[in-house]
This record gives C-alpha cells, structure tokens and sequence, in this order.
C-alpha cells in the first residue's frame, strides 16, 4: 500500500477531533495527537481535551501524546518526533492504522515533510554565556547561522532564541525518524464567517464549563504565571485577567481576535505546506463519508 499514515489536520474549530474518531472506528485505527498543548497534564479545557469525541458506537477510541508530561516541564518539537516515532512503530506493529490529528503546523509538518532535527547538547556553561547578550544581539547571532525558520516564534521570545542557537550550533543531527512514513493527508476546512462564528460559541461554552477556574487551579499548583502565558491563547489572556490587567470583558474581546487570527495562521502554514509539494485531499467540514471515500480509494479497508 501507499500509505502506512492517515493526517487529519485542519483550522480550530472545524470538527477534527470527533472526525478522526469516526474514522478511525471505521479503518481499524489509533489517533495520535498532533498538539502542542493537548501534551500538558491539567491543561483540558484550555487545549480542548474533547474526550468524549473520541467514543464512537460506545468504543473509546486509543489516542496518544495527550496527558504525557507536565506544564512546568519543556515540551519542544524534538520530544514530539521521538515521542511519535515511538507510538507509530506500535501501532503498526499491532496492525492498526495511526492517524495523526491536530491542528499545530510545526508538529504536523516535522512527520509529514520529514524534517531532520538536531539533538542539542544542553549545558549551564552555553546557557550563561548566551545569557549575557542582549535580545537584539542574540536575535542578530541567530540570523547568521540559520536562514530558514520552521517556527517565527523562535524570533519573538528571549529564551526560543537562546533555544535556536544552541540547536542550530549543535553538530549532532538526529537519524530521521520513520523515514518510511508515508502519509494520506485530509485537511478539513470551513468557511471563514463559520469558523469565527464556532470560535466564539466555543470559547463561550469553555468558560461557562470552567476554564477561568483551571488557569487558577494550575496557578495555584505552582505553573508560574509567565510559563501559562507563554502557552499563548486562553492561558495568557486569562493569566491577564486573573492578575487584574484585564477586566473579564476585555479578556474575551481580546481572546476571541487572538483565536481567529490563530485559525488564520493555521491555513496560512497548511497553504505553504502545499506550496512545498504536501497533496492536502479537502473536504468542505468534517464531512465522514467524503473522508471515507478519500481513504478508501488510498486502499485503507474498512472494518
């Protein structure tokens, strides 16, 4: 067969999730999340933890890479390849098919387009000597030894670019991972007006089922304040709210912008990954029997 892969990937708010469950129900299969939050323990409503999408006809669909560490803990996109390298080899040792759904673009595009990482020798000595130069320093220093940037956000943080450095100095490149994969790739897409429509019901429906409250829980559990920020979105503008710098209006008003700008620059990176030569099969919303279609003719059987 062509393909030992199926990717489910798509904007927020489209319906992946509880798509990829019905899917996998059907063709014999385990979802393997593609989310840079859903990893964190304690962080479900904010990352959209929709556990209950992945039971189909009563049968828990098996799904990986959520809950496996804590937020206080550095998760980065090396951990994400081996951390899947690992459940692709078990799931196709079981003879099962893995589906890899999620919305976040550096993860997706790592597995799909076979990015070769390197394996940065961490050590104080580095981290103390980069430490002394000013962000603008640092950022220049950057620039000069890497011209190609999977992620923008290695250039808006002090800390990504210290991270930047040390792995684009690092000489240790790691073997690709799976270099058979091989993946079918469905994207799902809505309707611009639709999306923010689903966005802002959702974030609705998020707060009145007690996300301001898991932000103050994980506070109180000792995340710092600006290690919840930088997770971006619900966690930062409700930090903000929480330590006063936003009224509850204002936090809405603003989180709201932010996820539809998110949703933006999600399709944004799914056009490049099309530019570079990744055939994205589209389906108009969470359609099943479309999807269906699609995986059938790639020559995956139906249960």
């Amino acid at each position: 067969m062509q393909y030992n892969l199926i990717t489910i990937l798509g904007p927020t708010a489209v319906g992946k999730t509880k798509l990829a469950a019905r899917l996998a129900f059907r063709f014999n299969g385990e979802i393997i999340s593609a989310d840079s939050r859903q990893v964190y323990k304690e962080m479900n409503i904010g990352t959209g933890k929709d556990l209950d999408d992945y039971i189909v006809n009563n049968y828990k669909i098996p799904s990986h890479l959520i809950d496996i560490t804590d937020p206080n803990e550095e998760y980065n996109l090396y951990r994400f390849k081996e951390d899947f390298s690992l459940v692709f080899d078990n799931i196709i040792s079981r003879n099962r098919v893995p589906f890899l759904v999620g919305g976040t673009g550096l993860y997706l595009s790592s597995v799909i387009q076979q990015y070769e990482l390197k394996r940065a020798a961490w050590n104080n000595d580095q981290l103390n000597r980069l430490n002394k130069f000013t962000t603008d320093e640092l950022l220049s220093r950057l620039k000069k030894i890497k011209t190609n940037f999977h992620n923008i956000t290695d250039l808006e943080d002090r800390k990504r670019i210290i991270n930047a450095i040390i792995i684009a100095e690092s000489t240790a490149i790691s073997p690709k991972l799976n270099p058979d994969i091989s993946s079918l790739v469905l994207g799902v897409r809505e309707d611009r007006e639709e999306i923010k429509k689903r966005i802002t019901q959702r974030l609705k429906k998020r707060l009145n089922e007690g996300m301001i409250d898991e932000v103050n829980m994980l506070l109180d559990q000792g995340v710092a304040r600006d290690k919840l920020i930088s997770f971006g979105l619900e966690y930062k503008f409700i930090c903000l709210h929480l330590t006063g710098e936003l009224n509850f209006n204002d936090m809405f008003e603003q989180l709201n912008r932010a996820i539809h700008k998110f949703a933006k620059r999600q399709m944004t990176w799914f056009r490049k990954m099309e530019r570079e030569g990744v055939k994205i099969n589209w389906i108009d919303g969470a359609d099943f029997d479309s999807a269906s279609e699609i995986i059938r003719k790639a020559g995956f059987r139906m249960q």
